[in-house]
């Protein structure tokens, strides 16, 4: 018996060809993350452990190996006040801290309600990261020789920006200057805040562990000592 011509199209039109399958398959190809091996050490940490600390050491004069300033964590938040009312501006911002900081960011909250500025309890404002350890020695790699010299009109960061107790926060007005970051993918441009918290007793010894691993501080010019009359 002859086949229907119409019962053919069907056919064909449920069936898939080959390569139909094999466009697909490529179109909807994950990209895999390879994870770094067992025995890999940042290379900022190898630059502390071989030049940074025994430098340290010998400027401070440590009779303890324990005394000498280490960095113990960077913290990264960014503040959206919008962030309850534009939640695809809050999801751009958590897909740009994770790619940047290579760990998943936390959404945070409001505390206490703002009548003023429209605030409750409850309510999302922002997200932020606290990296340790590899991620951490790896990121401030990046901060200090990639992304920051790539600042607009860059002429060095305040070094006068601690707290008391050798830990050191300063602020980015742009997310972009991450190299990891897309611009044609990016929703807003929004800054965000990084504190590098250390070990360090005093300001003294976190200026000088920072300024041993690179961090780009202004440098200031030295002002001439007025002649005695």
């Amino acid at each position: 018996m002859a086949k229907d011509p119409k019962q053919e199209k069907t056919a064909k039109s449920k069936g898939k060809s080959p390569k139909a399958d094999s466009k697909s398959k490529k179109s909807k190809k994950d990209i895999k993350t390879i994870p770094a091996p067992d025995d890999y050490i940042p290379r900022m940490f190898t630059a502390y452990r071989e030049k940074v600390a025994p430098s340290l050491k010998k400027h401070f004069d440590f009779h303890n190996v324990m005394q000498i300033p280490n960095v113990s964590k960077v913290t990264i938040n960014v503040g959206i006040g919008d962030a309850h009312n534009d939640q695809k501006f809050l999801d751009s911002v958590l897909g740009e801290l994770e790619t940047i900081a290579g760990q998943k960011p936390v959404v945070t909250r409001a505390k206490k309600s703002v009548s003023n500025f429209k605030l409750r309890e409850g309510m999302q404002v922002g997200a932020c990261v606290t990296l340790r350890r590899a991620r951490m020695w790896e990121f401030l790699d990046k901060l200090f020789s990639l992304a920051i010299p790539r600042v607009r009109d860059f002429r060095g960061l305040n070094d006068r920006s601690f707290d008391g107790r050798g830990n050191y926060s300063m602020g980015i007005k742009e997310q972009i200057v991450f190299p990891e970051i897309d611009y044609d993918k990016v929703v807003k441009i929004h800054g965000m805040d990084i504190t590098i918290v250390t070990t360090a007793r005093n300001d003294e010894e976190g200026r000088a562990l920072l300024s041993e691993l690179g961090c780009p501080f202004r440098k200031r010019e030295s002002q001439p000592v007025e002649e005695a009359a």
